[in-house]
């Protein structure tokens, strides 16, 4: 049971307060009633509940799917930034999400945003070995040698030896390089610090799947929406990879 007044700004109704001027001004119906207290503790999955003629969708969780622009945070709070947050429309930051793992703020792509504590952590925690794979720039030449280095486990220059990562080249030659990396884990400036371990730069990344879910290539950078049932369901019974 939870209290009406929660429910209805968790939703994006309005502040408590808004809520219950609206309640005052009869605009919310519980299983066809007029309600004007506020406190009232229903059970959401199993009242009928309109707001201003219209009834409510009931949900605990929401899972949006992000083309992350550059220059934008992967946090819920930056003080000087601008965050993946603060490009939500308040019908979603209302349900106080947060961003699955963390893409730097010159990296774009694909970025999980979701209130669901159980999925971030099954998709962050290495242990459940999800795939991470980007599309990388390189201002290098990248060979078979790099190719077998990140198989073996790149050493990052505070030691920390990364877990076995795939390295597959696009294109290649002395003037830059195109590849896909594939990681497993998600550790600070992860991949930009493997390649510069083999003395080479990153000079441009995107994350184009994270496990199953494959970013929409026709959302505009900064621009998101909610996931399909089959993404969500995939993401959710995903196997080891």
């Amino acid at each position: 049971m939870e209290r009406l007044d929660k429910i209805l700004s968790n939703l994006g109704y309005g502040t408590r307060k808004e809520i219950k001027a609206m309640m005052k001004n009869g605009e919310v119906e519980v299983d066809g009633q007029i309600v004007k207290d506020n406190s009232l503790k229903i059970d959401p999955y199993k009242t009928i509940v309109k707001v201003s003629g219209e009834v409510i969708n009931y949900r605990e969780f929401i899972y949006l799917m992000m083309n992350k622009p550059q220059g934008v945070v992967s946090a819920t709070f930056d003080n000087y930034d601008e965050t993946v947050i603060d490009l939500l429309d308040l019908e979603h930051a209302a349900f106080s999400p947060f961003p699955v793992g963390r893409l730097d703020k010159d990296t774009e792509g694909l970025l999980l945003i979701t209130n669901d504590g159980e999925l971030n952590h099954r998709l962050t925690s290495p242990k459940w070995h999800v795939d991470k794979l980007y599309y990388a720039e390189i201002d290098n030449q990248v060979d078979e040698k790099d190719i077998e280095a990140f198989q073996k486990g790149i050493i990052l220059d505070d030691d920390y030896k990364c877990l076995p990562a795939k390295l597959e080249i696009i294109s290649s030659n002395e003037n830059g390089s195109e590849v896909y990396v594939t990681i497993q884990e998600g550790k600070f400036h992860q991949v930009k610090r493997m390649f510069e371990a083999l003395d080479k730069n990153v000079i441009y990344l995107k994350r184009i799947r994270m496990g199953s879910l494959v970013l929409d290539e026709t959302l505009e950078e900064g621009t998101y929406r909610e996931l399909t049932e089959n993404e969500l369901a995939a993401l959710k019974g995903h196997k080891i990879q």
